[in-house]
């Protein structure tokens, strides 16, 4: 596998996959150091100590058979029978399967194997070491030589270097070299390994447990934690991306609106112009007639004059005063949501004379002045459309709930029109659809044939409640 798949291969693991790869491997790796070296301390330790105890036990038995080693240069026939007979009998005949004492020059004084007896040999490191006052043990190390001379054994030996100390001086004399049967020295030395090897194998394993316990919960409440943070992003998107579209759409709204106002303001001109204007105008020139103002003008045609004056002043004053009722609205800030329907409905019952089926839900909210004045703008608006376009035929509001949404149908049962012919100019569609979009709400429009249904809705949770 190539470095860029392993790379990309790890970095796709969890963390805690991650840890279990790793620490799993670097457990294998100190479970076999650390065992390996402790198994190492035991069997050295082990077999130290037995060698120890084998050694001061051939020790107690040689040592009085001896004599003084600092002046024999070789040892008397007794003494060597005395030593044959004590190394092949007994205790000592069983485990020691080869015995020789050293001199200091190499010279081996004494061997079981009479051949060696007299010769000078090159001493070993092992030798050496043990004239230097240092017991030296080796368990199942022989160099082949040593293992020809033993007749190839194949029991386990323990090879025991022993210095023969002076016992005044305590000056190395003499070196006993012997091998002994280790054949339950090597049972026991197999039985601390193992135990060894259990103990650091199990010490490694709860360590390597109790870490992966913290980091398996550890990395799963990273994982948790993870999880929320990209829900929480993916919230934050979601609303990001609506703020940007209520952002479009209130700002078009706001262009929109601008532009419906002065077309209003226009149409307000127009009809003040056309309407009120006209009718005081005409008022005007009517003063000044000479009928009025001739001095031959008769006491009946003047009263004539006056009195046709005073109705266009009269019908000046009504179409002002129908301009500003309908730019005026009831006191509807202290209202509640369905008073303020009940009061558009109310007033254009009162103008028209036009029943109206009225219908509403009951509803817990309190909407700001701004939803108010388009719940009532929406209702006058659409019933006076179906009035003049539909004659007022079927009419009704009805009012309802839909989840966390306010509702508002106008209904009339007249002959219909088609939406799409609505033109953008159209300042009563128009107006009230940029009102309603402005406060994050919807409007629709189904008409055909068997009637116009208009359509508010605003979402309670999302308007504002100031």
């Amino acid at each position: 596998m190539r470095l860029p798949n392993v790379i990309a291969f790890w970095t796709g693991q969890s963390l805690a996959r991650q840890f279990l790869l790793a620490g799993g491997l670097i457990s294998i790796i100190a479970t076999l150091i650390v065992g390996t070296f402790v198994a190492s301390l035991i069997e050295e330790a082990v077999t130290r100590n037995s060698a120890a105890s084998t050694a001061l036990y051939v020790d107690s038995i040689i040592a009085p058979i001896l004599p003084d080693m600092t002046t024999t240069e070789k040892l008397d026939e007794s003494i060597e029978r005395v030593l044959d007979e004590t190394l092949s009998q007994g205790a000592l005949g069983q485990r020691l399967i080869s015995f020789r004492l050293w001199r200091k020059d190499g010279t081996i004084l004494y061997a079981n194997d009479k051949t060696l007896m007299g010769k000078k040999l090159a001493p070993s490191e092992d030798l050496k070491a043990a004239f230097s006052g240092k017991m030296v043990s080796e368990f199942n190390q022989i160099d082949p030589e040593e293992a020809e001379a033993l007749g190839n054994q194949t029991r386990p030996l323990l090879e025991i270097y022993n210095p023969v100390l002076q016992p005044w001086s305590g000056e190395v004399v003499a070196v006993s070299e012997f091998y002994e049967v280790a054949t339950d020295f090597e049972r026991s030395l197999q039985s601390a390994r193992l135990r060894a090897w259990l103990a650091v194998i199990a010490v490694i394993a709860a360590i390597f447990s109790l870490l992966s316990l913290i980091v398996f919960r550890g990395s799963r409440l990273i994982e948790l934690q993870r999880g929320l943070l990209n829900a929480r992003v993916g919230e934050l998107s979601h609303l990001l991306k609506q703020n940007r579209e209520l952002h479009s759409r209130v700002q078009k709204a706001s262009q929109q609106t601008t532009a419906i106002n002065e077309r209003f303001l226009r149409r307000l001109g127009a009809d003040l112009h056309d309407g009120p204007a006209q009718l005081i105008a005409y008022a005007s020139l009517r003063i000044d007639s000479p009928a009025i103002l001739g001095a031959q003008a008769l006491r009946e045609t003047r009263k004539a004059e006056v009195t046709s004056i005073k109705k266009s002043l009269q019908e000046a004053m009504r179409e002002i005063r129908s301009i500003c009722h309908d730019l005026i609205l009831p006191e509807i800030e202290t209202a509640n949501f369905q008073n303020v329907i009940l009061q558009a409905v109310q007033r254009h019952r009162e103008r028209t004379g036009v029943p109206i089926a009225l219908t509403m839900a009951a509803v817990e909210w309190q909407p700001s002045p701004a939803e108010k004045i388009c719940v009532y703008r929406f209702v006058q608006e659409t019933l006076n459309n179906g009035w003049r376009h539909a004659g007022g035929s079927g009419q009704k509001v009805l009012q309802r709930l839909e989840e966390d949404c306010v509702v508002v149908d106008v209904i009339d049962t007249g002959p219909g029109f088609d939406p799409t012919q609505i033109k953008p100019t159209s300042l009563g569609i128009a107006g009230l659809r940029e009102r309603i979009e402005s406060l994050g709400g919807r409007f629709n429009i189904v008409s055909n044939s068997s009637g116009t249904t208009v359509t508010m809705t605003l979402k309670i949770c999302e308007t504002e409640k100031t």
